[in-house]
């Protein structure tokens, strides 16, 4: 994906986990006439409980850990979603939520992974304006696998490597 402007209705994805759907419910329905604006991408559960609180069909994807993380990942890297929302446990187990997470950091993608993130991110002023996606500067893989293997640590003026573990 290159750099690329965001419209006024945003192409908005919903994950949920089986335990959070009570919670997803919940903030959904509060936060209706806000997600109405917008179209929905839904996997698993989350497509029943959306199309439910909104009353609109929402874009359906299979279950994350069956393929959708997966799917997800490939439309964010086709421009076809601007925004994330999690209502999850603990899904970094997942191979393909790795792809995803890279994926959501490389195409510089909004996302929140609890309510409270998502309440503010739904409350900005800038969800409802275009807005200029600038997709951030690759680094090479060298410089990754430095990032990846030294912790920087500051002490004044000083900087001192650490070796990870």
């Amino acid at each position: 994906m290159n750099n690329r402007t965001m419209k006024k209705i945003k192409n908005i994805a919903f994950i949920a986990s089986e335990n959070k759907n009570s919670e997803l419910i919940e903030w959904s329905y509060f936060n209706r006439d806000l997600l109405l604006k917008h179209e929905i991408i839904a996997t698993g559960s989350a497509i029943n409980i959306l199309e439910g609180t909104l009353n609109k069909p929402v874009c359906k994807l299979i279950s994350g850990p069956l393929g959708g993380y997966k799917m997800l990942a490939e439309m964010i890297e086709e421009g076809k979603i601007d925004a994330l929302i999690f209502f999850t446990s603990n899904e970094t187990q997942h191979k393909d939520f790795e792809f995803l997470m890279e994926s959501i950091k490389s195409n510089n993608i909004i996302a929140a992974f609890n309510k409270t993130s998502a309440d503010f991110i739904f409350n900005s002023p800038l969800m409802s304006q275009e807005y200029f996606l600038k997709k951030p500067a690759n680094i090479s893989a060298s410089q990754k696998k430095d990032n990846d293997a030294l912790e920087l640590k500051k002490d004044r003026s000083k900087v001192i490597k650490i070796k990870a573990a």
